[in-house]
């Protein structure tokens, strides 16, 4: 009769490679599991935990050990570089609170207590009974970011302001983690292609990685929401290319972390790290005021540390999603000072105290709504029946460039969507005409088309864009 195996067999294993910092071998192994397990089962064991990333080997052949992997070491606090002197100087005036959270994570971090990840913090918050963001201060929030325009769909703000966005929070946000590209350099980069001479490619992979990640957010607002799918495709942008080990791109964390510069260390387990992701969006998602849901988010994300990098740009993007979604001015993180960020971030990781942070979010919502403010008054007012069937304007041109077809005014009345009333046809047609008129590369994506199809379009086309 087969041995009957203990339930705890996986955790054991786990425990005997912990124990050999240089790592054990399959055969020193079972010797010291022999009278549980059998070898064959124990292999078995041992390769699903390696391909899990929960056990790392080394070597090859017979000299093919396992050990623990490596504690991975994220960084919070970059050196502050030459070109962001002033910006980083510039320092908020904050709450007696905040100030009082200031004075203790710039201590020195000897002097500071190790903590651990504390779930009472999180199981402390009830949805619409604790507020992080008292209800004047909302009120006063939802004055600042009102849209113009009243009644809109979700996200139109951002898409009428997306190429200021695109720049601004790529680089405010990139420049948050130590990059150093001015926004000049950012905006030659996202509006050209133009990679700054002289800087590190993954300071340009991270530029890029922003504006895909924003565009995903404004663009696509009907997919969008506050639930793991949308978070995860966060850092799958945002983390491209990025990260050591390829495959944790877009993966929630299976090991351990440390976050340099603090004295809190995240939660290891990978189960609870997946249970408590969908706890904290579930949580995040019943909110109904969407700067408390925002600012939950930013406070919440970072301090589960879900992904082995990349968190914190995964909480500023996903932080913007109540705006979008409310259609209220966005989040750009314009003129933060680095130090005040983390500083506010170690005051959540350390003390479980948001005030500083929360100093830190309210001035860079007031100033991104000034920066946001003056960008629309000088947009033209939108066209109440384009905002009505842009849907239908956007699925039309991109049905005409990928039949490869002529975008004339028969082309376009073959393919008219029946959706649309007989009285507004003809003003219909005269929109469409006027979206391949403008039609161009740069352009194309907004509906959704790849610069291969719109080239092939182009081509056969000529004169049409």
């Amino acid at each position: 009769m087969p041995k009957k195996l203990p339930e705890n067999l996986t955790a054991r294993i786990e425990t005997e490679i912990a124990r050999h910092e240089d790592g054990i071998g399959i055969d020193d192994l079972h010797k010291v599991l022999a009278d549980i397990v059998s070898r064959r089962t124990l292999q078995r064991r041992v390769g699903e935990l390696a391909d899990q990333s929960k056990i790392t080997q080394i070597g090859k052949g017979r000299g093919l050990r396992y050990r623990q992997p490596r504690i991975h070491e994220v960084t919070i606090t970059e050196q502050v570089h030459a070109t962001d002197k002033v910006t980083a100087e510039i320092r908020i005036q904050v709450s007696p609170e905040g100030e009082e959270i200031r004075r203790y994570v710039r201590q020195p971090r000897q002097q500071r207590d190790p903590v651990g990840y504390k779930q009472s913090f999180l199981e402390n918050y009830t949805p619409n009974g604790t507020a992080y963001l008292p209800e004047s201060l909302r009120a006063q929030l939802h004055a600042l970011g009102r849209p113009p325009v009243e009644n809109t769909p979700a996200g139109t703000l951002a898409r009428d302001i997306l190429n200021r966005l695109l720049i601004d929070l790529s680089w405010a946000s990139s420049q948050l983690e130590g990059n150093t590209y001015t926004r000049l350099d950012t905006e030659r980069l996202i509006e050209f292609g133009q990679a700054a001479a002289g800087k590190d490619a993954l300071e340009t992979q991270m530029i890029l990685n922003h504006k895909a990640a924003i565009e995903y957010l404004v663009r696509d607002t009907e997919h969008v929401g506050i639930n793991p799918v949308t978070v995860v495709a966060f850092h799958a942008f945002l983390s491209d290319g990025l990260l050591p080990d390829p495959a944790a791109c877009g993966r929630l964390r299976n090991r351990p972390v440390e976050i340099g510069g603090s004295v809190y260390l995240p939660i290891a387990m990978p189960q609870r790290i997946e249970e408590l992701f969908f706890v904290v969006l579930e949580m995040a998602a019943e909110i109904q005021d969407p700067f408390e849901q925002s600012f939950f988010l930013m406070v919440h994300l970072p301090y589960l540390q879900p992904f082995e990098d990349v968190n914190k740009r995964v909480s500023r993007l996903a932080a913007n999603i109540p705006f979008i979604l409310h259609n209220l001015s966005p989040l750009s993180f314009i003129d933060v000072a680095q130090q005040d960020y983390v500083d506010g971030l170690l005051g959540v990781y350390e003390l479980n105290r948001i005030e500083l942070l929360r100093d830190v979010f309210v001035r860079a919502y007031e100033r991104s709504c000034q920066q946001y403010v003056a960008v629309h008054q000088q947009l033209v007012p939108p066209d109440a029946m384009r905002l009505r069937y842009r849907n239908q304007l956007s699925k039309l041109v991109a049905t005409i460039v990928r039949a490869n077809v002529a975008a004339d005014e028969a082309t376009i009345r073959a393919h008219l969507p029946e959706t649309i009333a007989e009285s507004e046809r003809e003003r219909f047609i005269a929109l469409a005409l006027e979206e391949f008129n403008t039609l161009h590369a740069g352009n194309a994506i907004r509906f959704g088309l790849r610069p291969l199809e719109f080239a092939a379009w182009r081509e056969r086309n000529t004169g049409n864009g």
